[in-house]
């Protein structure tokens, strides 16, 4: 996959040990061994059927994303605490590659996350000047892309690049865990609850207004604007369906690039072409720094509102679906898991957990024929699923009871958790 990923003619290959990697020992452990191989030039993998897979001369640019600060790792301790899981994806990657990528001026290069004010960033900046004394660099070697993928953080963008503003390459637009820290930040806010998932897109004004700004603040700052992911990946055996996805990556595409996005994200390989073909019709030039944003005025309630839309039952019954399926998969040891034709990762999972308490918890909530949304209907849908995954030939079936159980007492806690990855981090091997 990594081999596949740096051909794919994509300018850049983001090598995620966060929201789409399941933390296991050997998953961290593999990763780094593979990311050091693909640096040195040696990676490379025969199948079983007897195919060889290689680097081609011109790869993807290697950046990095190592785990939130949220996150701590069972399997290393100092002095008998555990380490952040930040730290050991971090260290471990720049002791045994940062000299080499830097003899090549490829890096190292970073894809910060979950950061919700600039002391984190800071802390960042800290820990990356501090590397490169360790390791004999100069300062700024090490450079990175901060996600603004939470409510807080979007309040603090000017803030987060002058932190960071020695190696900072620009902002990027994570909607999933965006759309996911709103939801948290927000829970206890009957008039902020939002519809279902699939009706929260980026043309939502909220969402809007946060892309927007972000793009105003880095072109002020002269810093790069990227683009968020779009979830949806190719569709074999169903052209209609496939050229349905594909239209909405497209669109998707040409809204960013329109606006003044620098570069975009897509979640599959074979949607590069897509993705490039666009900006490249768009945005001749390398960026788009140019494009001010002068008539954007972002407030704090265009932030804050709460877009209209509805609850389906078909929406409510997909949140748990997809809660439960991924949850599985997790705890098997993957943390990227294709459902219904969308590549499902942990923060598209969060959306789905947090719409389910909220929806539940403020009560009174009605689908669009006046049934209620109740705790029954939740208990009777994890049930069914639950049953159906264990059935199937889905990634987490043998979970399948881990994971619903997990689901139903994060769902009817009185508080909202935090992650749905801290106590299932407990259970996983």
């Amino acid at each position: 996959m990594i081999i596949n990923a740096l051909n794919s003619g994509a300018k850049v290959f983001m090598a995620d040990f966060e929201d789409s990697s399941a933390p296991t020992f050997a998953n961290q452990l593999d990763g780094q061994l593979n990311l050091h191989d693909a640096v040195n030039g040696t990676i490379e993998f025969r199948s079983p059927e007897g195919r060889s897979y290689r680097v081609d001369d011109n790869p993807a640019v290697l950046v990095v994303r190592p785990r939130g600060w949220h996150l701590h790792d069972k399997f290393f301790s100092v002095d008998g605490s555990p380490m952040a899981g930040a730290l050991v994806d971090f260290g471990l990657f720049v002791f045994h590659n940062a000299r080499a990528l830097h003899s090549r001026q490829r890096g190292p290069y970073f894809y910060l996350p979950k950061l919700e004010a600039m002391e984190e960033a800071a802390l960042w900046d800290e820990v990356m000047a501090a590397a490169e004394n360790e390791l004999q660099l100069p300062t700024g070697t090490m450079k990175a892309t901060v996600l603004i993928e939470t409510l807080p953080a979007a309040f603090q963008m000017h803030e987060i690049l002058h932190a960071l503003r020695r190696r900072v390459v620009g902002l990027n637009c994570g909607r999933w865990d965006y759309i996911f820290s709103y939801l948290k930040t927000l829970r206890g806010h009957r008039d902020r609850l939002l519809p279902e998932r699939g009706q929260v897109l980026m043309t939502v004004p909220f969402l809007k207004a946060y892309s927007e700004l972000l793009i105003q603040t880095c072109h002020r700052r002269g810093a790069f604007a990227m683009g968020g992911m779009a979830a949806q990946i190719p569709i074999k055996g169903d052209p209609a369906a496939n050229e349905a996805a594909l239209s909405k990556v497209h669109a998707d595409k040409l809204r960013e690039v329109q606006a003044g996005h620098d570069g975009t994200w897509v979640a599959h390989p074979a949607l590069v072409p897509v993705a490039q073909a666009i900006f490249d019709q768009y945005m001749p030039t390398p960026n788009q720094l140019s494009v001010m944003r002068k008539d954007v005025s972002v407030t704090r309630e265009h932030l804050l509102a709460a877009p209209n839309g509805t609850i389906s039952r078909a929406g409510f019954d997909n949140n748990v679906e997809v809660c439960l399926r991924y949850t599985a998969a997790w705890l098997e040891g993957l943390g990227c898991v294709p459902i219904h034709n969308l590549m499902e990762d942990a923060a598209t999972a969060e959306i789905a957990r947090a719409q389910l308490w909220q929806w539940l918890h403020h009560g009174s909530l009605e689908f669009p024929d006046h049934a209620p949304i109740d705790f029954a209907l939740f208990d009777h849908a994890v049930a069914a699923h639950t049953h159906r995954l264990r059935d199937s030939q889905h990634p987490g079936a043998v979970r399948a009871g881990a994971a619903a159980a997990l689901l139903s007492a994060m769902t009817h806690a009185d508080q909202l958790g935090d992650f749905l990855t801290l106590p299932a981090y407990d259970q996983l091997a």
